[in-house]
């Protein structure tokens, strides 16, 4: 059944309940005899020649993006339905049961959701215990962010982080730092110079160097500050960066600004933010040689294309598979795939 025919279904619940019921039907089809072959016949992707990169082989360069799996409870399912790679959180020292409900909305006429989760996780150390017990066939990042804790600032926050990436470091395969979520507790993030150059310090001293830490940064920044926030990662030796995080901007959005003062405040992903984000990644790119992986916005091979054009070696995508379904990254691949064929035979 084509996702085109059920996604109305979905789209008439709201988006935490439909997160749920999809997330449910999908293991519960994967325990059924038969089943779990089709789905993957369905959803494979055809990609030639594996991504070597960080030290990891990656079967194809797209990957879920945090947000989706907080927990690392749906590690099979989403190896089941293609992703070269998952990231898990993001997790925070502290568990937290985030924001009042309703903190997910969907804007259709865009292609993009606002969510201000306030990131709901079961902590840092229930996360390493479920990955631990994990089966992998793909490499699993963790995101980590500051505790959606009141009055969590300064020492404390950097405490915080670092408290996560020591629980976090053995049972991952790459941590992202995550350094401007819009949703962390007070609205601050660390992409202040001071501030990043103090928990640079401070992961460093702590965590394991065999495993890759990429630093995660904001759509929002002025190319200045986004300057700064790389050099002082490349100087604490980052292994890479991700771009981006979601986008506090409304500007051009078909929904009209009386959904949206209705809505409230949140971050913005999807279709609204991959000029933004690809522009990001080109300044990074012009900067470093260093992983980057694209995300933000990523609806097909074309806005994959872009990401990889601009000096992305991965992209991630959430909203988009939301809008797109199951066999999203399936269709990504083979039209980046295809592409690459047009072009060696021209």
């Amino acid at each position: 059944m084509s996702y085109a025919l059920i996604r109305p279904l979905f789209f008439s619940l709201q988006p935490e309940v439909a997160h749920r019921w999809a997330l449910g039907a999908l293991h519960v089809g994967l325990a059924i005899p038969g089943v779990r072959q089709g789905i993957r016949a369905l959803a494979k992707p055809t990609w030639s020649t594996p991504v070597e990169l960080l030290n990891l082989s990656f079967e194809n360069p797209v990957g879920i993006a945090a947000g989706f799996d907080k927990n690392a409870d749906h590690i099979d399912a989403l190896t089941n339905l293609g992703f070269g790679f998952i990231e898990i959180g993001s997790v925070t020292a502290q568990p937290s049961a985030g924001n009042p409900q309703p903190r997910l909305f969907r804007l259709p006429k865009d292609g993009a959701l606002i969510n201000r989760m306030g990131l709901n996780n079961r902590g840092a150390r229930a996360a390493a215990e479920t990955l631990s017990k994990a089966t992998r066939k793909v490499p699993i990042f963790v995101n980590i962010a500051k505790s959606h804790a009141p009055g969590l600032e300064g020492d404390a926050a950097i405490e915080d982080y670092v408290t996560s990436v020591g629980v976090m470091s053995p049972v991952a395969d790459v941590l992202v730092l995550n350094i401007s979520c819009p949703n962390s507790g007070d609205g601050r993030t660390f992409e202040d110079p001071d501030a990043l150059d103090q928990l640079m310090s401070a992961v460093k001293a702590v965590r394991d160097e065999k495993t890759p830490l990429l630093v995660k940064v904001s759509p929002d920044l002025e190319p200045e500050a986004l300057d700064q926030v790389i050099e002082i990662a490349v100087r604490h030796g980052v292994d890479g960066f991700t771009a981006t995080n979601t986008t506090v901007n409304r500007t051009n959005l078909a929904a009209s600004s009386e959904h949206l003062t209705a809505i409230g405040a949140g971050g913005l992903s999807g279709a609204p933010l991959h000029e933004r984000a690809v522009a990001t990644v080109r300044q990074i790119r012009a900067r470093v040689d260093l992983p980057i992986v694209g995300v933000g916005g990523i609806r097909g091979p074309k806005e994959a294309a872009a990401f990889l054009d601009a000096g992305a070696n991965l992209v991630q995508l959430y909203t988009g598979f939301i809008y797109g379904g199951p066999t999203i990254v399936r269709r990504i691949c083979n039209g980046l795939s295809q592409s690459a064929q047009l072009t060696s035979a021209g």
